[in-house]
């Protein structure tokens, strides 16, 4: 059995208390372009989110986790899997860490990590995928260092404060099937 906790974090199911952070996060405009996302989110409806966010993985097509280094919370991060295709074993992976401070500690590295783990082993999947814009060098170094590989850039694919930007598609195939 896998555990979702690493060295330094562990990734958990999300909680009642993280309504703040989330409303934080959603609403946070400089955020918006990796989750496209073009309006804010209500206090409300991040709450309905949590209420309903008990939904198994194969009822919602989705699973979102916190980033956590303690188990006193607070969250620092979300990822994400998105997309859930149980017919065809895969599902899109997401991450996002609120602090830039954050970002250069090794916590998404980690927590990309156990999800890897958690997808391939315990979810039985063949692959997972990540669209990352072109432009994103952090995104795209975090990924290739598990093995994702880019197989194709989706051209003039989302539009920007005014601006048309590419998106790359990776993808990481379980070998072990």
């Amino acid at each position: 059995m896998i555990t979702l906790k690493g060295d330094n974090i562990y990734i958990r199911a999300l909680e009642p208390n993280d309504l703040d952070f989330i409303y934080a996060l959603e609403n946070e405009q400089s955020m918006w372009e990796v989750s496209n996302t073009n309006t804010p989110y209500s206090r409300f409806l991040v709450k309905q989110y949590l209420e309903n966010a008990h939904q198994d993985i194969y009822e919602a097509k989705q699973l979102r986790l916190a980033i956590c280094q303690d188990q006193d919370f607070p969250a620092l991060g979300l990822i994400d899997l998105f997309d859930f295709d149980p017919k065809n074993n895969r599902a899109g992976v997401g991450i996002v860490i609120q602090n830039n401070d954050m970002r250069k500690q090794n916590i998404g590295s980690e927590a990309l990590e156990l999800l890897i783990q958690y997808a391939f082993q315990n979810l039985n999947l063949h692959q997972l995928y990540a669209n990352i814009g072109t432009e994103n060098e952090a995104s795209k170094a975090l990924f290739t260092k598990f093995g994702f590989k880019c197989i194709g850039v989706k051209k003039d694919w989302n539009l920007v404060k005014g601006r048309y930007k590419d998106e790359a598609f990776y993808q990481l195939i379980n070998q072990q099937f």
